[in-house]
């Protein structure tokens, strides 16, 4: 009896150690940098994936789980817009076997990674589907070999294409044509030209990493894209500037990659838009925060960006990717003055948000944002005020606010370039 009780048990366990994993939630970020497909269930996925072409697709076999709700509706999450994935076609592909083909429309750079259970996620399989070339980089290759333009630019104003393809980065201002009275003497220094100043502009968080809370559900990601966007146009309304977002759409990039994405276009300030949390709603006002090399300048601050910090481990980064071009950048030993411009905008930035909302503390204060880490451009971060707390929750839902709130770093922005003008670059000098 006992032999045949302990066959029975030992049965009930292999079949439970058997049983098909469920796929709790499939979720799909499409965007222009990459498209991202999560899967996401209790035990960690087994999983092989092959590349395939002519036509070119990708096949991802899901070992011992179950083609449930989740699977069988990811068909549906996939846009027509989706700029590199056509389809998903979800079915059995052999006993034990889920397989999922992934039909591209055209060639791409896949990327297959695992993550284990953080936060409010459990485990996660997630497929980074890149083009096959960076389109940003793509872009400025393109413009790189456009031939230079002639003469002046038209009054409008000149826009990102045709400033990349100018050898200095700068435009000139329109001008009448040439007489014997206002004849330009080439060899002399001209005192019009003016350099387009371009700032990018972070929404903090974003996809997978929603960021901090409110009382009501606000997510931190959608309210700092919106005040993103937002000072983006005041930005590009500007006669001699213009504002690049590092994100214009709710998908998650990691902290380094804002970080290359501003060097790439050689900008000249970072501004990165947050809305921070604490424990107790009573916390209030706005900060700003700058890169430090020595340590934190207070508790908050130095918690604060562990916080921003673990957001590549919510959002989802592949720990074993190594990108040299990341590690130039961020092992850079020069930023002792590119930090001292970020204390100046910062400075600047603040007492412009003090003019609309109390703040959380009336200086700059630094902490290892890792978002901050450009060697070569001033970079702040901006927490324009705590989501936790239901009035500046409320405040930073009403589109009226927002605009008040870009204004403000706008203005803090043209006060710290009166004090301290940008200097001439040459076209792609960092890449």
């Amino acid at each position: 009896m006992s032999r045949t009780f302990l066959a029975i048990v030992l049965f009930v366990l292999s079949c439970a150690s058997q049983a098909a994993t469920a796929i709790t939630a499939a979720r799909v970020w499409p965007a222009a940098d990459y498209t991202r497909i999560t899967l996401e269930s209790p035990k960690v996925i087994e999983h092989k994936m092959t590349v395939l072409s002519n036509p070119d697709r990708l096949v991802l076999d899901l070992q011992n789980v179950e083609l449930g709700a989740a699977l069988k509706t990811l068909s549906g999450k996939i846009l027509s817009s989706d700029p590199y994935i056509k389809q998903v076609r979800a079915a059995n592909f052999k006993p034990g076997v889920v397989r999922v083909v992934i039909d591209l429309k055209g060639e791409v750079k896949p990327s297959l990674f695992a993550l284990p259970p953080t936060g409010e996620y459990k485990n996660r399989l997630v497929l980074d589907v890149y083009p096959a070339q960076d389109p940003l980089m793509a872009m400025l290759q393109e413009k790189d070999k456009a031939p230079e333009p002639g003469g002046y630019v038209p009054e409008e104003k000149p826009t990102m294409a045709s400033v990349l393809s100018t050898p200095e980065t700068e435009v000139k201002s329109a001008k009448p044509e040439s007489t014997s009275e206002n004849a330009v003497d080439e060899n002399k220094p001209n005192s019009d030209v003016i350099r387009l100043i371009t700032i990018a502009i972070d929404a903090g968080h974003g996809g997978e990493d929603p960021g901090a809370r409110g009382a009501t559900g606000t997510h931190e990601k959608d309210v700092t894209l919106a005040i993103a966007k937002r000072f983006k146009a005041l930005v590009d309304a500007e006669p001699n500037m213009r504002g690049v977002l590092t994100r214009d759409a709710d998908y998650f990039i990691p902290l380094h990659g804002r970080v290359v994405k501003a060097r790439k276009l050689q900008a000249d300030l970072f501004v990165s838009i947050h809305a921070d949390a604490f424990v107790s709603p009573d916390a209030r006002g706005s900060s700003v925060f700058a890169l430090s090399e020595h340590g934190a300048t207070s508790a908050m601050a130095k918690m604060l960006a562990k916080r921003e910090n673990d957001s590549d481990l919510i959002g989802g980064v592949r720990l074993d990717d190594k990108d040299p071009y990341l590690a130039k950048t961020l092992l850079d030993l020069s930023q002792t003055a590119t930090i001292s411009d970020s204390l100046k905008l910062g400075k600047a930035v603040l007492g412009h948000l003090g003019n609309i909302n109390a703040l959380h503390k009336g200086s700059v204060e630094q902490a290892g944002f890792a978002v901050l880490k450009s060697p070569d451009i001033p970079s702040i971060l901006v927490e324009t005020a705590f989501i936790s707390n239901p009035d500046e929750e409320k405040r930073l839902n009403d589109e009226e606010y927002q605009d008040k709130l870009a204004n403000a770093i706008l203005a803090g922005v043209k006060k710290y370039f009166a004090s301290n003008p940008p200097l001439a670059k040459s076209r792609l000098a960092q890449q």
